[in-house]
């Protein structure tokens, strides 16, 4: 379908031809980067999975089983296979479905994802954005061990997918399919897939509109869940040396695919879809997001009346949303400003009040006081007097005693 162009013939080289050698050369030299969210119980076999998909040991330490709630753990790997680099990061969940209350098990996963999504798109948002250098954290592919219980999903997996099929893709697995035998195991994966579909779980589906993989991920979408066994020791099976898990009854291996799916993940994981995993998290996961957040930030594609509405616009009604809001805000802090000086006013008149009659108090008090100390001292100035004029009068009559005192003394002799 040409859409009304011409198609013309070339009379001579032209050069454009070798655009895919160009940008086979520019990935080359920037590397690639793939993010692996590993969600599952402590010890259903995730870190050796992952050493077995890769074909190498990422010393992964040993969790333990008594966590208060869940962690995510992520380190980052460089691993190269002949000219190509890869950046390979593990996101590993410690602790999952270990504590006694699960309801809230998912929520520190969702919280990292949408974190990772965010980053991006504030370096997205950045004036001067260096993307090309920029470490992308957004998770690529989600591996859901599932327990090989033989019966049915747990209520924790299914809340769990169900809140991250729109945030990531997601490939469940059964771990350590070597613990049930085949009959059980194709029941048990008819029953996931059925309680999947049912609980509207959407998880990823290998692509079939590529006419190159078309055929192989239709037969592999049909596979799923993949039954998985993963081990990096390896055992002697005729002359030859495999990965293997040695048990006393014979000997799993793990690149058998009579024995597990390992080399069908291995395949579809990194081989067949490891670019289209990245494109999907991009294309839809990341936008999905985005979008959200920009509508949160209040720009939309379409106005009120479904009309299209450019960046300036958005931008200008945003600006005025803005405007309104710092006036209002202006406002309510001008009143609450007021409202507080009133109540200070107020506090203030009172204490003045409150002083003004403690003061009145005082000097009716004082007044009291100096009254009855007025009066007695004037009843002290009284006795004063009293004293001073008894005193007088006790002098004036002694002098008089001791002048009258000889002459009678000289009578008496006269007479005898």
């Amino acid at each position: 379908q040409n859409d009304g162009y011409r198609t013309l013939s070339l009379s001579g080289h032209v050069g454009f031809g070798s655009l895919p050698d160009q940008l086979v050369k520019k990935s080359i030299k920037q590397g690639f980067c793939f993010n692996i969210l590993c969600i599952g119980e402590t010890g259903s076999g995730k870190s050796t999975l992952i050493n077995s998909l890769f074909n190498t040991n990422f010393d992964d330490s040993v969790s333990t089983h008594f966590l208060p709630n869940v962690r995510l753990r992520a380190q980052t790997y460089e691993l190269q296979e002949k000219s190509v680099l890869l950046k390979l990061t593990v996101v590993n969940t410690v602790g999952f479905g270990d504590q006694i209350n699960k309801r809230d098990s998912y929520q520190p996963i969702v919280d990292y994802i949408d974190a990772q999504f965010e980053s991006y798109l504030q370096e997205e948002l950045k004036i001067k954005r260096s993307l090309f250098s920029y470490h992308d954290t957004r998770i690529h592919v989600c591996l859901y061990f599932i327990s090989p219980t033989g019966h049915s999903l747990k209520a924790l997996d299914l809340l769990t997918m169900k809140r991250l099929d729109s945030k990531v893709n997601i490939i469940p697995i059964i771990s350590k399919a070597d613990s049930i035998s085949k009959t059980e195991l194709q029941k048990f994966k008819n029953k996931i897939m059925s309680e999947l579909v049912s609980n509207g779980v959407q998880i990823y589906q290998f692509p079939a509109d590529d006419e190159t993989v078309s055929k192989i991920n239709t037969v592999m979408n049909g596979h799923l869940p993949f039954a998985v066994v993963g081990s990096v020791e390896e055992v002697k099976i005729g002359d030859k040396m495999v990965r293997a898990r040695q048990y006393p009854w014979g000997i799993v291996q793990v690149e058998n695919e009579n024995h597990c799916d390992f080399v069908k993940l291995r395949e579809m994981l990194i081989c067949t879809n490891m670019e289209d995993l990245r494109e999907q998290t991009h294309a839809r996961h990341y936008e999905l997001y985005r979008r959200c957040r920009l509508e949160e930030m209040g720009f939309r594609d379409i106005g009120p009346e479904n009309k299209p509405v450019s960046l300036q616009e958005a931008y200008e009604a945003k600006r005025h949303e803005f405007y309104l809001e710092l006036q209002r805000k202006e406002e309510e802090m001008r009143q609450q400003f007021v409202q507080r000086v009133k109540e200070k006013e107020a506090i203030l008149k009172e204490a003045e009040q409150q002083i003004q009659t403690n003061f009145e108090h005082h000097m009716l008090m004082h007044q009291e006081v100096k009254l009855k100390l007025e009066k007695k001292k004037k009843v002290l100035e009284d006795e004063i007097a009293m004293f001073i004029e008894k005193k007088a009068n006790a002098e004036l009559l002694q002098s008089q005693a001791s002048v009258s005192t000889p002459v009678s003394l000289k009578r008496d002799k006269d007479r005898k």
